[in-house]
């Protein structure tokens, strides 16, 4: 799953709100340790705080990429989204 289609689960997660900013802030930190090339938006959400949800939402939409359609469905689905 690439980077942009995580980041749009999360984008919906937290504004339709079943995902909390520390979800988020994890998951920047093991991409962080497995990306080849550590991006801006990683640094930048993984130093925000778990109080910090609307400026992990702006990170979030900086993740460069086009989401998979099908693979953002699924997801959202097994949270019971549609």
């Amino acid at each position: 799953m690439n980077y942009r289609t995580k980041a749009e689960y999360y984008i919906q997660g937290i504004t339709k709100g079943f995902v909390e900013a520390s979800e988020v802030i994890a998951w920047a930190d093991e991409v962080i340790v497995a990306a080849p090339k550590t991006e801006d938006w990683m640094i930048e959400i993984s130093t925000c705080g778990p109080g910090d949800r609307m400026v992990v939402l702006s990170h979030l939409n900086t993740v460069k990429g086009v989401a998979d359609p099908v693979e953002l469905a699924a997801l959202l689905k097994e949270k019971g989204i549609s």
